[in-house]
């Protein structure tokens, strides 16, 4: 059997959105010869609501069967469609801890986590987001429901404040081979003269986009990146030692930013 290049660990809970989730990480995984692990979580307390043991018992073997039918359906489904190996596992019990443990388990090279359909829960307020974004030192890529990458379709690639810890990677020289040229550069001038580095990232020509910063500047970027068609827009995830006093935390951008990311590694 072949043995892929990267690993994709895709945290899914199996929302109506999980498979648009799956759908980009299937597109992903087949830029940048991955296999993906499709891991759910439920927590106990949350399928065993009943005083009886022996209807707790029940219960939780009718929520492991079903379960495990629904994962396995997805991820046949999308293996046998897009001819990618997709395997799908799940646990219950704590979810922090799961997590923690498929991710020492697995040791992927990405994750994979889904964005919140919901405007009154923004993505940086998920406790599991913060979680990830925490305790995971490689790449993550927060899906979005809003232009999805579609598998075996050459995808529109954004680059955040001249973020470039992702193009110092191996897997940047795949992704790049899938994408439509030029590359869109988005950049945020927060009251000072900033000098653009992307040049320095690819040969392809850079289409770059310039905004002032103020209180509208996020709203309007995440129009302009819809509008543009930006399926994955690259971030760097600096840490507060590295992160200068003028630059937009990560926790704004996954917060108010409406398309995919593709966050670095710290």
């Amino acid at each position: 059997m072949k043995n892929n290049k990267y690993k994709i660990l895709v945290l899914s809970d199996l929302s109506k959105t999980a498979s648009i989730t799956l759908k980009s990480s299937v597109s992903l995984a087949k830029m940048i010869d991955a296999e993906i692990n499709l891991f759910h979580v439920k927590k106990h307390i949350d399928i065993v609501k009943r005083d009886n043991q022996f209807s707790a018992m029940r219960t939780l073997n009718e929520v492991h069967n079903n379960t495990k039918k629904e994962i396995d359906a997805l991820a046949n489904d999308y293996s046998k469609e897009y001819d990618v190996k997709i395997s799908g596992n799940y646990a219950f019990g704590k979810i922090k801890e799961e997590i923690q443990n498929q991710i020492e388990l697995y040791k992927p090279d990405i994750i994979v986590l889904g964005q919140r359909d919901s405007n009154s829960l923004k993505l940086i307020g998920d406790s599991i987001t913060r979680f990830v974004l925490k305790e995971f030192k490689g790449i993550i890529m927060i899906s979005s429901n809003e232009n999805a990458l579609m598998p075996n379709e050459k995808m529109t690639l954004g680059i955040f404040n001249g973020s470039s810890k992702i193009f110092n990677t191996e897997i940047s020289r795949d992704l790049i081979t899938h994408t439509n040229s030029p590359l869109k550069s988005f950049k945020i001038l927060n009251g000072q003269e900033e000098t653009s580095n992307t040049s320095t990232l690819t040969e392809e020509k850079i289409v770059e986009y310039v905004f002032d910063h103020n209180d509208n500047t996020m709203s309007t970027l995440s129009s302009y990146l819809l509008k543009n068609n930006i399926n994955l827009l690259c971030v760097d995830r600096a840490t507060s030692k590295t992160r200068s006093a003028t630059e937009t935390p990560l926790k704004e951008v996954v917060s108010k930013i409406n398309v995919s990311l593709l966050v670095s590694e710290a």
